[in-house]
Parts: structure tokens; sequence; C-alpha cells
């Protein structure tokens, strides 16, 4: 797939300090502002082709060949319970590098309506998770930062794009297609 991208800086690692104010890449989905810390972010690139994969959960978009590596592409606001995402011209796909136990990294993308910013929150400006009240599982959020009067949700990526999860629920799918299939 050959899209033009913007590539992020990451932020300095002083930044992680709990002192220290941290950067996060603010996006839309729907009506609601979301943000993922910048360190997690590889790139934006814009909406394109997706290849469709079977047996995955609807939140699984599909995959794009990312300059010769297949990373695969979920739709947040299908994972977060709403309907999928329609794609419109300021539809991105926000690369996202998690780190998993042990040292290894797994690179996903991550369908958005909007990016917006980069913004820096300090730790003082960041609420715990609301236990209720939110459209999304509390487990997602990683805290909730008032900016400019609004409430924007801090994402915890290592949960909301839990490989694990991810894998347990398309496992459940094949799972559940077989069943169907016997019975017919």
């Amino acid at each position: 797939m050959s899209s033009p991208s913007l590539a992020l800086v990451p932020a300095s690692r002083a930044a992680a300090d709990h002192q220290e104010p941290a950067q996060y890449l603010t996006f839309t989905l729907g009506a609601e502002m979301f943000a993922i810390g910048i360190l997690h972010i590889k790139e934006i690139i814009e909406y394109g082709t997706l290849t469709a994969v079977p047996m995955m959960p609807g939140f699984v978009r599909g995959v794009i060949n990312l300059r010769g590596a297949v990373v695969p592409v979920i739709d947040l606001a299908s994972r977060f319970g709403g309907r999928p995402s329609e794609p419109t011209r300021k539809t991105c796909i926000v690369i996202v590098e998690l780190r998993l136990p042990g040292g290894d990294t797994r690179v996903l993308g991550a369908v958005v309506d909007a990016v917006s910013a980069v913004l820096e929150i300090g730790r003082a400006d960041i609420e715990p998770a609301p236990s209720f009240g939110t459209r999304i599982r509390t487990d997602f959020i990683a805290g909730m930062a008032k900016v400019g009067g609004r409430f924007v949700i801090l994402l915890d990526v290592d949960r909301v794009l839990s490989m694990d999860e991810m894998a347990s629920l398309a496992g459940a799918g094949v799972s559940q297609d077989a069943a169907h299939e016997e019975r017919a």
C-alpha cells in the first residue's frame, strides 16, 4: 500500500517520568475525543484499501501492507462495541507499536475518524478512569484528562489492542462458526 504518512517523533524518555507532562496523540471517534501516549505511535497513514481476513472478530477490518510488513488493522469504534466506522476523507490509520512481555514488539493499525493533535498533558490534569458512565470498557481507559474544557479519554493501548484477547475472540468466532455448521 502506498499512501502518504505523517511520521511522529517519539517524546523523550524523560516524559515517562511521573513529574513531567507526557505527550499524547488525540483523535476522534464519533463525538468522543481519545488519546494514546505518543511513545506507542509509529506513524499515521491515510485510510486506504484493506485486505479482509476471514474468521476474524468484526472489529478486525483486515490487513495492510506497510513497507513489506503485514499489519492487522482494528476498527476502534467497533472494538468499543459501537458500529463500524464509515471511512471519510479524514479517516486515518494510526500505526501503533505495542511492547510485549519479554521485549518483543507488535505493530497494529487502528482506524480513527480523524487525528486532532499531539498534546502535552500533565499528570495533575489526569483523573482516574471512571467506574461507570462510559460507552467503552473501563479497563480500556488509562485515565481522563481535561483539555480545553473537554474530557479526553486516555486509552490503555496494551488492553485495547491486546493480542491475547483478540486471539481468544477470533478463536471463539471460529468455534461458533464450526458449531453452526455442525447444526446445519
